[in-house]
C-alpha cells in the first residue's frame, strides 16, 4: 500500500505601501490596504474557495479514503478573516469532517528560524494557538517558511514537541536515497523527516497545463499509475504545492479541479491511499538518519540554500536591522507595535530585494530590488523610532540619528541608481529600434524591462518624464502570483 500526503500551502503577507523618507515620524501606518484586499479577494475567488469546495466534495464522496494537509500562515488567516471569511468557514468544515490536518508553521511566514531562535519559537506558539482556536487541532507536523530547514532548526522543533517536519527533497542532501521514505534528523532523532517528491509535484504545478510536455495531458489515472509503479518498499510520497496552483497558476478551465477530485477513485483501484502526515509518521519507522548542516529551502529548483532571502547585502542589512531590535520589541506592551513587528517579518519583503534570480522580479510590486530595500528600510526606520520611544530613558539619540542619516543617504543613492536604470532602458529601446540586439541583451540580465514602451514613445522625452512622475505619485495595483514562486 502506497501512502500519499498532499500538502497545500497558503501564505499571504501584508504588502507595504509606498513609504517615503519624509513619512518617517509622520505616518505610522505601513500597509497598502487596497492592494492587500484586492490580492486576497482575487485568490479566494479563483483558487481558495473552489479548492476548498473540491476538498469538501471529496470528503463527502470518499470519506476516510481521502485526507490531506494544509499549511496556512497567521497573516493569511487574518487577511481572510477580514476580507474573505467564507474561506475560513470552509476550512473549519474540512477540519470538522476530519479530512484535513493543519500543520504548524511561523505566524508571519517569517525567516525567524534563520535569524533568532526565540522569535522563531514565539511565532510557532502564536501560530499553534491560532490553529487550535480556529480549527480545533494542535499541530503535530511542522512546515517552515518555504520549508527552510537545517540541523539547528531540527533541534528547536524537537524541543517544541513536533513529531515530524516537511523537508525539501534536495538531491544534494539525499544523494542516491529516495525521498519516498521516512527519515529522522541526525541532531533530533525523535523528529521524523518527510521529504517532498519534487518530480511528482512539478508534474502538476509546472506541466499540467503545458501542451509541449511529452506526457500531456496529465490525467488522474496516469498520475496514480506513476505513484503505484514506484518501488514496493517506497511507502510514502509527499507532494507539496501552493493552494493557488489550483485555479490560480493553473486555471479552472484546464480541468485541474476535476483532476484532483478523481485521484482517490483511481487510488483505491491501484492500492494508493491519500492520507495525513501524522498517520504516516505514527505507522512508519525511520529508515535512516540524515544531517543537513546548512539551511535549504523549497523556493527554487536546486533546493540548495536560502539565497532567495539572504543572497545580497541589501537583504542581509535589512534582516540585521530588523532582528537587531528583537529583544527591545519583546519588552514592549503596545499591541500595535507587536502587530507591526510580526507583519514586518514576512519573508516576501526580503524576497523582493533579491538580485540572484531576475525571473522572479516579475512577481515583485517594486521597480527593482533597490526600490524594495529603500521602501522597507524607510518603514523600519519609523518602526525603530516608535520602539525606542517606549524606553525614553534608554534612547540613544546619536544611534537613532545615525540610522536615519544612513537611510537618507541610501535613499539618495538608490534614487540615483533608478535614474540610471531608466536611462539604460531608454538606450535599450533605441538600440532595439536599430536592431542592435547585443546592447539590449547585456543590460536585460541586470535589470529586466517590466514596462514595454515603444521606441516612438521613448523618443518623446517630455512625455516619458511626465509619465514617470505620474507613476511615482500613483501606486501600482498588482496581483500577487504566489504559485509561481512556491513551486519552482
Amino acid at each position: 500500500m502506497k501512502n500519499v500526503c498532499f500538502y497545500l500551502n497558503i501564505h499571504q503577507p501584508y504588502r507595504l505601501k509606498r513609504y517615503r523618507f519624509f513619512d518617517i515620524g509622520n505616518d505610522h501606518y505601513y500597509y497598502d490596504d487596497f492592494a492587500n484586499e484586492d490580492i486576497i479577494n482575487n485568490l479566494a475567488e479563483r483558487s481558495y474557495i473552489p479548492m476548498c469546495q473540491t476538498l469538501l466534495d471529496m470528503a463527502n464522496e470518499y470519506g476516510s479514503d481521502f485526507k490531506c494537509a494544509i499549511s496556512i500562515s497567521g497573516t493569511a488567516i487574518e487577511q481572510l478573516q477580514q476580507a474573505e471569511p467564507e474561506v475560513i468557514e470552509m476550512l473549519r468544515k474540512l477540519a470538522d469532517k476530519g479530512c484535513v490536518e493543519f500543520l504548524g508553521g511561523t505566524f508571519a511566514h517569517s525567516l525567524a528560524s534563520l535569524e533568532d531562535p526565540e522569535v522563531f519559537l514565539r511565532q510557532i506558539n502564536i501560530e499553534n494557538r491560532m490553529i487550535k482556536n480556529l480549527f480545533g487541532q494542535t499541530p503535530k507536523v511542522f512546515a517552515n517558511t518555504e520549508l527552510i530547514f537545517d540541523d539547528d532548526i531540527a533541534a528547536l522543533l524537537q524541543s517544541t514537541g513536533f513529531k515530524a517536519v516537511v523537508v525539501p527533497g534536495a538531491k544534494h542532501i539525499l544523494g542516491w536515497k529516495s525521498p519516498d521514505y521516512v527519515y529522522s534528523s541526525a541532531t533530533a532523532p525523535k523528529l521524523k523527516m518527510l521529504f517532498t517528491n519534487d518530480k511528482l509535484a512539478a508534474d502538476i504545478s509546472h506541466n499540467f497545463n503545458n501542451t509541449d510536455w511529452a506526457e500531456y495531458p496529465l490525467t488522474a489515472d496516469k498520475y496514480v499509475n506513476w505513484i503505484a509503479e514506484l518501488p514496493e518498499d517506497e511507502q510514502i510520497v509527499n507532494i507539496f504545492l501552493s493552494m493557488d496552483t489550483f485555479g490560480g497558476f493553473i486555471p479552472a478551465s484546464s480541468g485541474i479541479f476535476d483532476f484532483m477530485k478523481a485521484l482517490p477513485r483511481f487510488g483505491k483501484e491501484k492500492g494508493v491511499r491519500f492520507t495525513s502526515p501524522s498517520e504516516v509518521v505514527g505507522k512508519l519507522k525511520a529508515v535512516d538518519t540524515i544531517t543537513i548542516p546548512f539551511a535549504i529551502s523549497y523556493v527554487d529548483g536546486t533546493r540548495i540554500d536560502v539565497s532567495a532571502w539572504k543572497g545580497n547585502d541589501l537583504q542581509r542589512e535589512a534582516l540585521n536591522k530588523l532582528y537587531g531590535i528583537a529583544e527591545r520589541v519583546s519588552m514592549v506592551e503596545d499591541r500595535k507595535i507587536q502587530q507591526d513587528w510580526e507583519y514586518l517579518q514576512g519573508s516576501d519583503h526580503f524576497f523582493y530585494m533579491a538580485t540572484n534570480n531576475q525571473a522572479d522580479a516579475a512577481f515583485s510590486p517594486y521597480d527593482s530590488p533597490f526600490s524594495a530595500f529603500t521602501n522597507y528600510m524607510n518603514v523600519l526606520a519609523d518602526f525603530l523610532v516608535r520602539v525606542e520611544e517606549q524606553f525614553p530613558e534608554n534612547v540613544d539619540n546619536e544611534e537613532l540619528n545615525s540610522l536615519l542619516l544612513t537611510i537618507r543617504n541610501q535613499s539618495s543613492e538608490i534614487e540615483q541608481l533608478n535614474k540610471e536604470v531608466k536611462a539604460l532602458r531608454k538606450n535599450i529601446l533605441e538600440a532595439e529600434d536599430s536592431n542592435y540586439a547585443p546592447v539590449a541583451a547585456a543590460v536585460v540580465v541586470e535589470e529586466p524591462i517590466k514596462e514595454k514602451k515603444t521606441a516612438k514613445k521613448a523618443a518623446k522625452k517630455e512625455n516619458v518624464e511626465k509619465k514617470d512622475s505620474e507613476e511615482k505619485a500613483t501606486p501600482k495595483k498588482t496581483t500577487k502570483k504566489t504559485a509561481a514562486k512556491k513551486d519552482k
